[in-house]
Order: C-alpha cells, then structure tokens, then sequence
C-alpha cells in the first residue's frame, strides 16, 4: 500500500519536473529556439492549433526563427498569434514565409524575464507540494481505514518529505541556470 502511495507520488512529482523543464524552453533568453513558439495557439478554421502543427518552423540563424506555413490562408493568424503573446517580437512576413527577428535582450527586458523565471519556478514547486499533500492525506487515509501501521505511515512520510526535497532543490537548481543564462550579455 505505501509503495503504491510512494510511486504516485514520485509520478506525479516528476510530471510537474517536466512542465516546469517544458516552461523552461519557451523563456527566451536572446538565441533564437523555436520552442519560443511552437505551442503558440493559433485560431484557424475556427479551431485552436498550436503553430507546430500549421507550420514548419526552423532556426536558421542565432536571432531568427523562420515560420512556413502549410497553407497560406494560416499566415494571418500566425502573425495575429505572434503579436498577441508576450514574446515581444514583431513578425515580418513576405507572403510565403514569417520571420521572427529575435533582438537583443535589454538590460531591463532580462529582469522583467527572471522575474518571470522566479514566478515559474514558484509554480512547479507548489505542483511539487500539491503531489506532497495529495500523498500524506493517502498515507492519513491509509492509516485511519487501518490498512497500515503507524510506523509504515511515518517511514512514508519521510520517504514523501525526502522526495519533495529532492525535486524541490531540482527545480530552484533548473530555475538558476536559466537565469544565468537569461543574465548572461
């Protein structure tokens, strides 16, 4: 029984690990990656699209992203995708082709973006203490319907407690080398 708690808990754990690495890739940091944009949601046909599934993107310089929409009737809405996020990059179509010109971070634009960083570093921490919480209410649940004993509860409390640490110091450490680089000129 505690295992299957513990287990639960490291998935559910490790999936709030991996959004926060996916956040990650989209903050800009000056280089051009089209992570930046590859899950922009784009209306088209009265649908919403993340863009990798209207265009194929490239990267084919360190500060430009290139877009080629599949079909040009996408090419509007891309551009009115692009404008509307918080990417502060302006699209420069040519009809067939977007390019995304990636400039130079300034000096307040890159605080701005640690500031960011640090609010999303706060929120894969509190999906990591959510997974904590949901788990010892388990172990708690576990205990009072008598299916273990108050030793196993506590050596599952502490493996929980353990767990978190370990993903919580994963995340600040992810969450500090983003923001060097994001500082780096």
């Amino acid at each position: 029984m505690i295992d299957e708690i513990l287990l639960d808990a490291e998935e559910r754990m490790d999936k709030a690990a991996e959004a926060y690495r996916q956040v990650l890739a989209t903050v800009r940091t000056g280089r051009a990656s089209t992570s930046l944009v590859e899950h922009l949601q784009v209306e088209h046909y009265g649908q919403r699209m993340p863009l990798n599934q209207l265009a194929t993107l490239g990267a084919p310089e360190a500060q430009l992203i290139t877009i080629q929409p599949w079909d040009q009737g996408a090419s509007d809405p891309i551009m009115k995708a692009i404008q509307t996020s918080d990417l502060g990059i302006t699209p420069q179509s040519d009809g067939a082709m977007i390019r995304l010109p990636i400039p130079a971070l300034t000096e307040e634009r890159r605080k701005d973006m640690v500031k960011q960083l640090h609010a999303k570093t706060e929120e894969a921490r509190i999906s990591v203490r959510n997974a904590r919480r949901h788990a010892m209410d388990e172990l708690k649940k576990a205990l009072k319907n008598n299916d273990v004993s108050e030793d196993d509860e506590h050596r599952g409390e502490s493996e929980i407690e353990k767990m978190t640490h370990e993903r919580v110091d994963k995340l600040d450490a992810l969450g500090k080398e983003k923001e060097a680089e994001l500082l780096k000129v």
